[in-house]
């Protein structure tokens, strides 16, 4: 009898133990984990994980490139990496970047056995892919975080223990990718040309963090760095913006047949030392229509119907919808 008692008592010290381990985590909105304060400082910390559900935004190799390498020795050079937004759906107007890298050791806080091995990263980018999804879907992410650059990001802590792995659940297909919104510049930059910084995220730059924007009728106040991961600036002839160009397959040396002015669509970003500046339209790949800077995908849901993608929704569009269903 006392040595039940005894295993009793330590099975019950040992249940405390793995509930006190146990990380916190609970389901948040995108506006409650991206909050920040007047500094531009993430200010949520309630939970050590979170839960997240919104509408993915792209293909994640047209942003970083995820081919590992890991002979690579460079301090802070991550070599493979991978990325995604998604963003809230109705009053949660914010969204959020998914973010890992393979070599985390060579950053100098982490061990040097810390990185992935080239077989071990392709492990976990199949591990993610296997929930098959596409952009306009409906995704839940659970996962650890950290902030970055004026962001806060789900990711693995720089950690490629299991135990700190993040996972993504499409929870509806085919939902449709948000319509973009409607910016201009003076929305997002002031009189003299600097970001207009709000830490109530209720205007400027950050009320459009992460989220799928298009901005009318800009041309190019720097396009020489057109080519995959190039940067470029837009400008409306008053007030500028700088453009992160992902990896599509439409991006390449030569591509850039835009009539100037055209339209932009893409994903607001921010990479910022202090936190309350560094913002840039993330495009991640163009179709070479000639007037709209964009994806295929995010045309598509820029005007719903224009199966065409010809600016207008019309007759052409009801016979490209039959011929498709005929074949």
């Amino acid at each position: 009898m006392k040595r039940f008692i005894v295993l009793a008592e330590f099975l019950a010290l040992l249940l405390v133990a793995v509930a006190e381990a146990a990380p916190t985590i609970a389901e948040v909105t995108h506006s409650e984990f991206q909050a920040v304060n007047a500094s531009g400082e993430q200010t949520y910390n309630a939970t050590e994980k979170v839960i997240l559900e919104g509408i993915l935004l792209h293909n994640p190799a047209d942003m970083l490139d995820p081919t590992p390498d890991d002979t690579v020795t460079e301090l802070f050079n991550i070599s493979g990496q991978w990325q995604i937004f998604f963003q809230g759906e109705g009053n949660d107007h914010a969204g959020t970047a998914v973010w890992m890298g393979q070599l985390y050791n060579n950053l100098p806080w982490v061990a040097l056995d810390g990185g992935y091995t080239n077989e071990e990263f392709k492990a976990e980018l199949s591990r993610l892919n296997a929930a098959q999804f596409s952009p306009g879907d409906r995704i839940r992410v659970t996962g650890y975080y950290l902030s970055y650059s004026g962001k806060t990001n789900v990711n693995e802590q720089h950690n490629k223990n299991p135990d700190h792995d993040f996972t993504i659940e499409r929870v509806q297909r085919g939902v449709g990718l948000p319509r973009p919104e409607v910016v201009s510049l003076d929305e997002l930059k002031d009189d003299d040309d600097n970001f207009i910084f709000d830490p109530t995220q209720q205007a400027g730059c950050e009320y459009y963090q992460a989220r799928l924007i298009k901005i009318e009728d800009v041309y190019f106040a720097d396009a020489n760095d057109w080519d995959p991961h190039g940067e470029l600036v837009i400008t409306d002839g008053a007030k500028t913006l700088p453009v992160k160009l992902g990896r599509g397959n439409g991006i390449y040396l030569g591509s850039n047949n835009l009539a100037e002015p055209f339209d932009i669509i893409g994903v607001m970003n921010q990479e910022s030392a202090n936190l309350i500046d560094g913002y840039r339209l993330y495009v991640m790949n163009y179709d070479g229509n000639g007037s709209v800077l964009a994806s295929r995908e995010h045309r598509r849901a820029d005007k719903p119907g224009d199966l065409n993608l010809d600016g207008i929704v019309d007759y052409d569009d009801i016979n490209e919808l039959l011929e498709d269903w005929l074949k």
